[in-house]
């Protein structure tokens, strides 16, 4: 088997030296393995030349598959690259409709292999716009893996800057950027992760005067916040604009993802929390403290049902909430209901859609 190996070596060397082209040196490779396999098949057991070629053809039959399977995956990303007529990063406008540079289907071919997305997805991602409330531990992640996914048009709102403090959690910000407000040290990163992409950046607090307005701009809002006056602020907007919410919480080594849609026929997030808990018992993070990883894990859950929503894939969390213990390594999903009292969507909420 060494014998073999060490003989492809020498011909690549040898071809290379000649300045032999590569797909000619592939082709004296392939010979060589259609020698070595016809040799290991007509040789009887125990043959000398059969010994020193590997003993058994069947590891030169699984090896040759392995080799069609690469070969068929290039083969298969050059077809998907021909059918999406690329053009040059600099003559394709971000906007340009059914255009994608090669350096973009390079960048999501693992997206676009993907059945549940595949190019009309990535289009769909390409042409969306998300807003993000709140730039801090479950903004981080979700900003960094919508930016790196090709969302088209990321919004981003908050009113505070990088401090140390942060930096054990909310890993979209560095050391160099304590200070400078976090909306502009998410947009550094997110923009030097992937140039493709729009990032508009609010260096302020969401309040009553632009909710509606904000939210309504954009097709999924996603709320990060730790404050249940803004938690109840952006429901309240996300369902009078009709748009989507994506809602995560933490605590210590707990967190919680659901999406509030009354639209599609899902509770809002009065419905499952119609008033907010007494101080002690929802501290914040600076008070009851969170594990580093654990909004990363969350965003990051966070994130994926936004792109699910976008492109149609699987099930979103509608109606359903996920709570994660990093801590025992335990997840476990719950049933939300709508709340016929509700004083948010309960007098507009459509009938629960059926498949």
């Amino acid at each position: 088997m060494l014998l073999v190996f060490a003989l492809a070596v020498m011909l690549w060397g040898f071809g290379a030296a000649m300045r032999v082209r590569r797909r000619a040196r592939w082709t004296m490779i392939a010979l060589l393995y259609v020698v070595v396999l016809a040799l290991q098949v007509a040789l009887p057991p125990f043959h000398p030349v059969r010994m020193a070629t590997g003993e058994s053809p069947a590891f030169w039959l699984i090896l040759g598959g392995f080799a069609l399977i690469v070969l068929a995956y290039r083969m298969g990303l050059r077809w998907l690259s021909g059918r999406a007529q690329p053009v040059s990063a600099a003559a394709a406008p971000q906007g340009d409709p059914g255009t994608f540079s090669d350096t973009e289907l390079n960048r999501y071919a693992r997206h676009i292999v993907l059945r549940e997305v595949g190019g009309p997805g990535q289009k769909a991602l390409r042409d969306a716009s998300v807003l993000v409330i709140g730039a801090g531990g479950l903004g981080s992640p979700v900003l960094q893996y919508l930016a790196a996914a090709g969302v088209g048009t990321i919004g981003v709102i908050d009113d505070d800057v990088v401090e140390n403090a942060n930096l054990q959690r909310q890993v979209i910000h560095t050391d160099a950027h304590i200070g400078m407000p976090k909306v502009f040290s998410a947009q550094a990163l997110m923009e030097a992760q992937n140039p493709f992409v729009t990032v508009r950046p609010y260096h302020r607090r969401l309040d009553a005067d632009i909710a509606d307005d904000l939210i309504a701009d954009y097709d999924l809002v996603i709320d990060g916040t730790d404050n249940f006056d803004t938690r109840y602020l952006v429901n309240a907007a996300a369902f009078r604009a009709g748009v989507p919410l994506i809602s995560g919480a933490l605590t210590q080594w707990e967190g919680q993802v659901s999406v509030f849609d009354p639209a599609h026929g899902a509770p809002c997030y009065a419905c499952i929390f119609p008033t907010p808990p007494a101080p002690e018992l929802a501290p914040s993070c600076a008070e009851a403290g969170v594990i580093g990883p654990l909004p990363g894990v969350v965003g990051s859950m966070m994130a994926v049902e936004a792109i699910k929503i976008i492109t149609g894939a699987g099930t979103p969390l509608r109606g359903e909430m996920v709570i994660y213990d990093a801590l025992y390594g335990e997840s476990r999903k719950i049933a939300l209901t709508c709340n016929p009292a509700c004083k948010t969507c309960a007098p507009h909420t459509p009938p629960k859609e059926t498949t």
